[in-house]
């Protein structure tokens, strides 16, 4: 990884930015062994490693990490499959949002079209 793209002083943007695990360790309270086994056990998790198999994650990784945590620690939900499930519905409700607004704005527009009619 470029050093400028990963150092604290870096011109990208937060989203942009790739943060050593460390960093992740740092900012999540988690020790590394527990990124480690949450990568293997959920597929979304998947950060970038550089040629000596260092792991470099983006915002929405360490993101995704907090929710798993969240959910663990917080829902006391400990099942690995639980977990999925619960990310699963999760992403499910966002995807319904996000329709459910396009839906609205479409009908938005057909009600000022037909207002300009009148």
């Amino acid at each position: 990884m470029n050093e400028q793209q990963h150092s604290a002083n870096s011109p990208y943007a937060p989203e942009d930015r790739f943060y050593s695990i460390r960093e992740v360790m740092e900012r999540t309270g988690l020790p590394a062994s527990t990124l480690r086994y949450w990568e293997s056990q959920f597929e979304q998790l998947n950060p970038r490693k550089d040629g000596h198999g260092n792991r470099y994650y983006k915002l929405a990784d360490i993101e995704l990490i907090e929710r798993i945590r969240y959910i663990r620690d917080e829902l006391k939900i400990t099942r690995i499959e639980a977990i999925r499930h619960e990310l699963e519905t999760d992403n499910k409700q966002s995807d319904n949002k996000q329709r459910a607004t396009a839906i609205l704005e479409r009908l938005r527009q057909n009600l000022l079209n037909l207002r300009s009619m009148i």
